[in-house]
């Protein structure tokens, strides 16, 4: 019973987060990246700190080592993240996107062994990482001709966003607090949305003041800080309780799915070649990237099924 919740759990998720993608788009008709993004933080945020008094959490950081992988996630992991991310999804459909991210399961622990004096890539490694980054260069599909095409500047944008997302779990990975996960994801994403404020206004190409909330704006905008922002937050992190972080991070591979069709079934838009092409390379890239740590939690599932059928034996 508790392995079909999970399962079901798992598959909501990739749903709300695919589904995602798609309420983004329908957004960035009428308001700005920037804007729209940190529109979404504020509310999620509000939303999480609400809950996170009602459980009776400790809410405000009572060290300066607390607020480290609060301000480095927060302007990093959220904020720049999805100022880029929503830019890139002016250029490129959000079933697009949503398969460029796929390249943050090989690029967080490759920045982490960059960064660290005594680790290095392996071999397979390696090729892992050249799989994944040929599955975005597929997708981009770049002309020498047009180098400023918006397939190409949306690709890039979209990794730009997958590699701050990145650097802000690198930075916050050996973090230590005794703060809740719910507390500390509640000021990331406040920390996330200031900086989402800032940089809209510091952009001269945008302005809040172009935003046209429409009824249809207003509903996706809502989808996206309620149902995939504060909740989708915490069932992540009720899954990361559960699975661990190996098979969470299989969302980025399912993600993609559950993306293409939402955008199939709501504006009958199908997947181009590159888009698969790139996507099974991405995969393939993260399979070999990952290749011990995969075989070792195999390893381990097998052996509790085993103990399992001793135990009823």
């Amino acid at each position: 019973m508790s392995r079909a919740r999970t399962a079901v759990a798992f598959l909501a998720l990739s749903a709300v987060w695919g589904s995602a993608f798609l309420a983004t788009d329908i957004a960035l008709r009428t308001v700005p990246p920037a804007f729209l993004g940190a529109v979404r933080f504020d509310v999620a945020a509000l939303l999480l700190f609400a809950v996170a008094v009602a459980r009776g959490d400790r809410v405000l950081p009572a060290a300066r080592d607390e607020w480290r992988p609060i301000l480095a996630g927060g302007a990093f992991s959220i904020g720049a993240h999805h100022a880029l991310l929503f830019s890139g999804q002016v250029y490129v459909p959000g079933s697009v996107a949503s398969v460029l991210l796929g390249i943050i399961p090989l690029t967080t622990p490759t920045l982490t062994r960059l960064t660290a004096a005594r680790e290095r890539l392996s071999a397979h490694r390696i090729v892992g990482l050249v799989l994944g980054f040929l599955g975005l260069v597929v997708i981009a599909n770049p002309d020498p001709e047009n180098l400023l095409s918006s397939n190409l500047v949306g690709a890039a944008l979209v990794f730009g966003s997958a590699v701050a997302f990145a650097l802000g779990a690198v930075l916050t990975h050996d973090s230590e607090t005794e703060m809740s996960l719910l507390s500390v994801q509640a000021w990331m994403m406040l920390v996330g949305a200031v900086t989402l404020h800032v940089t809209s206004v510091a952009l001269p190409w945008e302005s809040a003041a172009d935003a046209a909330w429409t009824q249809t704006t207003l509903v996706a905008t809502g989808y996206l800080a309620v149902v995939a922002g504060a909740g989708g937050f915490l069932l992540y992190f009720w899954l990361l309780d559960r699975v661990g972080p190996i098979e969470v991070s299989l969302l980025e591979y399912v993600i993609p799915i559950f993306a293409a069709l939402a955008d199939w079934t709501v504006l009958g838009r199908v997947p181009t070649r590159a888009t698969v092409a790139g996507f099974a390379l991405i995969f393939a890239g993260f399979l070999l990237f990952k290749r011990e740590v995969i075989r070792g939690e195999l390893r381990r599932i097998v052996d509790r099924r085993r103990g399992r059928r001793s135990t009823d034996d």
